[in-house]
């Protein structure tokens, strides 16, 4: 059997990085930057008010005093956005708004807190030191300057930023394009009455949710029956707009094996079926198809889920660049004695307490517990020449929260 370990190179090597491209800003969130963002203008672009209140030489106000305000004529009414350039003449005063441009000859701001709020003329009741409530061009970046670099993700602070510097566009690594596709003539959809024999199909949402959380875009979620012609009819009609095909069920040693018996028991069409040494999700399948990865996944939705995060989360993400691709991993002190398969690396639901350092097995480990799954914040990875773990022993533990 083939190890989880060299299972998951084989998949990291198949899923590879799309090539950069431009979107704008409004797309751009969540992805990762391709080139370094270099400012083409400053930040602010040009000196201007910090504060409501009135622009002033410093000098004119040096002898205001509460008891003894200082009378200032208002020559001139700045709101922001004001275009024209304005000097501001000795001896008076400009009433302005918070961003508005500073006008030539100005050296401080009168926050209006500290006047009468006067129109044609203002009482202004404390001196201002030169330079107080103004900022100044260059003050957050100066032009040339790189504020963002390659590599870094896309946040919403550095969409505001971007935009303030009049950017519209950005490269940057896209999204991988994922097809799911669910196998089995037992499925039918949520919703629709079950007759004898059917179940309700829950991987392919269960899996497209998974590539979404991942980062991923999803090109669509089929469902396909235990009928060859009717799977790859679903290829042909999705694959060429996926960067990766993720398929569940069909992949076992019985019959009606769709997945392979479309592409051949020996892999003949770049395909290949193996058994992974973990516990769930032992049957496995890797290959291409038309030249797209395609990874073929077990078809209990524990063992696919299970599957994802193990070979299929941590591949995606680097391919799109992003950070932290693997699952957190912490080493926590197991509160009760567990079993495991021998020659298995074992993937066990587990409730982590991460402030204590301990985790606590959850459920029981076989493939079809989904519940279990649904409310566990944890995996326990128990290598596979482990047969019993002791109370107290330490694990390490992949965190899923």
């Amino acid at each position: 059997m083939r190890s989880v370990t060299e299972h998951q190179r084989v998949i990291a090597d198949m899923i590879a990085a799309r090539p950069a491209i431009t979107v704008a800003l409004a797309d751009a969130l969540g992805l990762v930057l391709a080139d370094d963002v270099v400012a083409p203008l400053s930040l602010p672009v040009f000196d201007n008010s910090a504060m409501d209140g009135y622009a002033v030489r410093a000098e004119d106000t040096a002898a205001a005093t509460p008891e003894r305000p200082v009378t200032l004529p208002v020559a001139e009414d700045i709101p922001a956005g004001r275009t024209d350039q304005l000097t501001l003449e000795p001896g008076t005063a400009h009433r302005i708004m918070t961003g508005a441009p500073l006008p030539a000859g100005a050296t401080a701001i009168v926050p209006v807190e500290a006047t009468d709020g006067g129109v044609q003329s203002v009482q202004i009741r404390q001196h201002s030191e030169p330079g107080k409530h103004i900022r100044r061009a260059g003050e957050d970046v100066d032009a040339g300057t790189t504020v963002l670099r390659a590599r870094e993700v896309v946040t919403p602070a550095a969409l505001g930023l971007l935009a303030a510097l009049g950017l519209a566009e950005l490269p940057v690594l896209p999204r991988q394009r994922v097809l799911v596709i669910s196998t089995g003539s037992e499925l039918v959809r949520p919703g629709t009455e079950l007759r004898p024999g059917q179940i309700y199909e829950s991987n392919g949402i269960m899996l497209a949710a998974a590539v979404r959380e991942a980062g991923a875009d999803v090109v669509a979620a089929e469902t396909a029956g235990d009928d060859v012609a009717q799977f790859t009819a679903v290829l042909d009609r999705y694959a060429p707009d996926a960067d990766l095909i993720i398929s569940s069920g069909g992949v076992s040693a019985g019959a009606y094996e769709v997945v392979k018996d479309a592409f051949g028991r020996e892999g003949d069409q770049g395909v290949q079926f193996v058994k992974v040494a973990m516990q769930p999700g032992m049957p496995q399948g890797a290959g291409r198809v038309a030249g797209t990865p395609i990874v073929t996944l077990p078809g209990n939705p524990v063992s696919a889920l299970v599957s994802f995060e193990v070979f299929i989360r941590p591949a995606l993400r680097a391919a799109m660049g992003l950070p932290n691709p693997q699952r957190p991993k912490r080493a926590a002190v197991l509160t009760e004695a567990v079993t495991s398969p021998r020659g298995k690396r074992q993937f066990r639901r587990a409730i982590l307490d991460p402030a204590a350092g301990r985790v606590t097995s959850y459920g029981p480990p076989a493939s079809h517990h989904l519940r279990w799954l649904a409310s566990a914040n944890a995996l326990l990875d128990i290598p596979e020449d482990v047969v019993e773990v002791p109370a107290g022993a330490e694990l390490q533990v992949w965190d899923l929260s």
